[in-house]
């Protein structure tokens, strides 16, 4: 884990190892000080040798201005390299998710993986900055502080290596109770996003069924368990102060009255004792090691909380694509032919029952094809077998001649576009939105793209038609104008293949009707795929395939199915009766 995090350092490697050496410089000079303060007290202030008072002044303010400007500088690098780190980290794990095939992104959930990116990104940061740092002083100054605590009177500095293992035993028993609760807290962040994510997304059903306390007590429930854990693991954590401060008062109580004693035996006398000078820097250092002690334990707290994100960052890191490219790397995609071969999915390796079930069909290129069946016969996990979103469990299914395992996968997935059921549009232009599909398509080529779809229409009538500004999400843009806009942005790509999964559900069938014509006209060569929940949608298809529970029930054309399918049959009948009774 510590290996694959320190790799996200990178160029920032610099500020991390520059950080721990201006601490260690800042440490050394703030140990030279109690060394000086004893020298002007005892040879300066009681000799009365005002010399010596103003060169040991000097020395202050020079010790004291170096430790200044080291702190500064460390602080300086430190934030700037644990700044540079998280990038890093954000980067390179929101590299590797656009990586991730659907599989993938399930398996993690869309919520976890922008709680990973960003609150568990943030307390990996604090942690980096505190070991560039504090990991760093608070150990260098513990051993500094010793040595010179024990070279000034090695009898009193054995009061340390009594409480010293007691605060051990109760940070190592902190951090046991605490971390598993962490871990908990940072779980339950994720169904909080998914909470938020998904009422935010849903807003509009939300205030049109007045769902709002509803939704309010779901977060509110899931708010109060956060608060619950957290507060379970500081009040664990809280022990660390009171310990702490246990330790400082009988460490004090423990030297001021040795101290006090060694000092009336040698009447202030250097040579049979402890100097009064030597007692004050002994109190300072006793200061400085257990005030490391406590940067240790808070150590040790933060890096509590920042193990269990780390090892969620990690696991996005780590976790590597189902779906490569193929060894072959094939680039070009001959036809818009599709083939499925005794092909058999399911979504999980435990899963009881396929989600497809030995399918066998072939589509051949430039073929109109329409996907017909109930809700749940898997119409849409079929379409996705052909870019290879998923692959499939058992058998092969081919493009243009070839398996699609053996393609390079940004040439298959360039020629199979897909306008899926839950298609978005992104923040920015109508026309930046197009161009997804092709980066370098002309006005001419865009405005014809959107002829094809009807969307050109609509857009003549914003105020600044193709510059018109799209909300996140298409937000101000109706259902069947994201649609349209979704397939204009398809055709521009001038794929082989041309899937629409349910994607004219938001349009009336008068505009349904023009585009399937405009797709008939003017790309006769691309294989269309259709899948639809109106008959009307899919009846002039060259062939209509039925699908039942992930298997193929029937295949072929309106006429035909009328004939032989009992599903199509019945679809169609309640449909034509609908519309008679309107």
């Amino acid at each position: 884990m510590i290996k694959k995090l320190a790799g996200c350092v990178r160029q920032y490697k610099l500020y991390a190892l520059l950080t721990p050496v201006l601490v260690i410089l800042e440490t050394v000079a703030e140990i030279i000080i109690p060394l000086v303060m004893a020298e002007l007290i005892d040879k300066g202030i009681y000799a009365g040798d005002m010399q010596v008072v103003v060169v040991a002044g000097i020395k202050l303010l020079g010790l004291t201005c170096l430790a200044l400007a080291f702190g500064v500088a460390a602080g300086f690098t430190a934030s700037y390299g644990s700044a540079g780190f998280a990038a890093n980290l954000r980067h390179d794990m929101f590299h590797n998710v656009q990586s991730f095939s659907f599989f993938n992104i399930d398996k993690f959930s869309t919520a976890s993986i922008v709680t990973r990116l960003t609150t568990d990104v943030s307390y990996v940061q604090m942690a980096f900055q505190m070991i560039t740092r504090i990991t760093v002083r608070a150990p260098f100054m513990l051993l500094f502080a010793f040595i010179s605590s024990y070279n000034i009177s090695a009898e009193l500095s054995t009061v340390f290596l009594y409480t010293i293992p007691l605060l051990a035993v109760g940070l190592f028993i902190i951090v046991k109770l605490a971390f598993p609760r962490f871990q908990r807290v940072f779980k339950t962040y994720d169904k909080l996003n998914a909470v938020v994510e998904e009422d935010l997304r849903g807003i509009r059903v939300v205030k049109s069924f007045v769902q709002e306390k509803h939704e309010i007590s779901k977060f509110g429930k899931i708010s109060d368990s956060i608060y619950t854990d957290f507060t379970k693991a500081e009040k664990t954590v809280a022990f660390n102060a009171p310990l702490m401060q246990i330790a400082i008062y009988v460490s004090m109580v423990l030297i001021s009255w040795l101290g006090a004693q060694a000092i009336v035996a040698s009447g202030n006398n250097e040579a049979l004792g402890l100097s009064t000078g030597e007692l004050m820097s002994l109190f300072t250092y006793t200061m400085q090691i257990l005030m490391s002690l406590m940067m240790i334990s808070m150590i040790f707290v933060m890096l509590t909380m920042s193990k269990a994100s780390a090892n969620r960052i990690v696991e996005i890191l780590d976790e590597k694509t189902d779906i490569t490219d193929g060894e072959k790397g094939i680039t070009e995609v001959k036809d818009g032919s599709v083939e499925f071969r005794n092909v058999s999915f399911k979504y999980f390796a435990s899963a009881e029952k396929n989600a497809l079930d030995n399918i066998n069909i072939r589509i051949n290129s430039g073929e109109t094809i329409g996907i017909l069946g109930g809700t749940g016969s898997s119409k849409s996990t079929f379409v996705q077998m052909i870019p290879r979103l998923y692959d499939t469990t058992e058998g092969e299914v081919y493009v243009g001649g070839e398996n699609v395992r053996d393609y390079d996968l940004a040439a298959l997935r360039n020629n199979v576009a897909m306008v899926l059921q839950k298609n978005v549009l992104f923040s920015g232009t109508i026309k930046e939105n197009l161009r997804w599909g092709d980066e370098n398509a002309t006005d001419e080529q865009i405005k014809h793209a959107c002829e094809l779809a009807c969307a050109d229409e609509f857009i003549q009538g914003f105020p600044d038609k193709y510059d018109t500004f799209i909300e996140q999400g298409g937000a101000n843009v109706s259902g069947g104008q994201k649609q349209r806009l979704c397939i204009a942005r398809a055709l521009l790509k001038k794929p082989k293949v041309l899937i629409l999964d349910d994607s004219t559900s938001a349009v009336d069938t008068k505009t349904d009707a023009m585009i399937r014509k405009a797709f008939r006209e003017e790309i006769p060569d691309t294989t269309k795929i259709i899948i639809a929940q109106r008959v009307s949608s899919v009846q002039d298809a060259d062939r209509i395939i039925v699908l039942n529970n992930g298997a193929i029930e029937a295949v072929g054309t309106h006429d035909e199915l009328l004939q032989k399918s009992a599903i199509y049959r019945e679809v169609y009948e309640s449909q034509m009766k609908g519309a008679e009774e309107e």
